[in-house]
């Protein structure tokens, strides 16, 4: 699909759409997608990023299976 098409075709569906808040989501996407700043992390999100890179490299970490099957086994529980 072009992107003249695609465009016209969001346009159509935004124009028809009766739910505030997705119309709100949507602006909000919008301006975010076209902010031209730096996002800046704050201190703690960079601490906390900086610990899961660690945990990551020092392989303290679960595959998707062992937390899947960890998950299943406390759900069983409760």
């Amino acid at each position: 699909m072009r992107a003249a098409d695609l465009k016209s075709d969001l346009i159509h569906k935004i124009s028809s759409l009766k739910e505030m808040h997705i119309i709100e989501e949507l602006s909000m996407l919008l301006d975010f997608e076209m902010e031209e700043t730096v996002f800046e992390l704050s201190e703690s999100q960079n601490s906390r990023i900086l610990q899961g890179r660690n945990e990551y490299q020092t392989s303290k970490i679960l595959t998707n299976k062992v937390a899947d099957a960890e998950i299943d086994q406390w759900l069983e529980e409760k």
